[in-house]
């Protein structure tokens, strides 16, 4: 699957917005705080897909992830892959896919976020070649809550 670049009118909007929303809802009662996938509107996905960078595999839509620049850093969120299709590379073909776009605006590293709770995703990264690179908490929280990953980008020759 070749993965396509999703715009803020793109007829793919709605069913990458239900893709999110059903590939994170496992979180429910899982991760303190709740996950701010339910902040993630239809709209707002419109807007991540004008002003960030949405990309997608699959007809109907099989997996998604939206990257934002942060200075030299290409950040990966809300990677999400259809049940049916888990277990298929599609996660792999989308961090592939996020370290071109790293080359193209010559990031250095690439990074995401998993929550503590989410032992599984950790381990799912890891495998990935992302290392812990820092922990946080959440404002309110006197724990750490969410965990750091990063991957460097492998340079290339010209």
């Amino acid at each position: 699957m070749t993965p396509f670049r999703l715009s803020a009118t793109s007829s793919q909007l709605p069913e990458t917005h239900a893709l999110m929303q059903e590939s994170f809802a496992f979180m429910e009662g899982r991760v303190q705080p709740p996950s701010s996938i339910k902040e993630l509107t239809q709209d707002r996905l419109a807007d991540l897909a004008d002003n960030q960078e949405v990309w997608c595999l699959g007809a109907p839509v099989a997996a998604a992830v939206v990257l934002s620049l942060r200075g030299d850093v290409l950040y990966i969120g809300k990677l999400a892959v259809h049940g049916d299709h888990r277990g298929r590379g599609l996660a792999r073909a989308l961090v592939d896919h996020a370290e071109r776009r790293a080359h193209f605006h010559r990031c250095l590293w690439m990074e995401l976020q998993v929550r503590v709770e989410l032992v599984e995703n950790q381990r799912a990264f890891q495998k990935l070649g992302f290392t812990e690179w820092a922990q946080t908490a959440h404002p309110g929280f006197d724990r750490v809550t969410s965990l750091t990953f990063r991957r460097p980008v492998e340079s290339r020759s010209p």
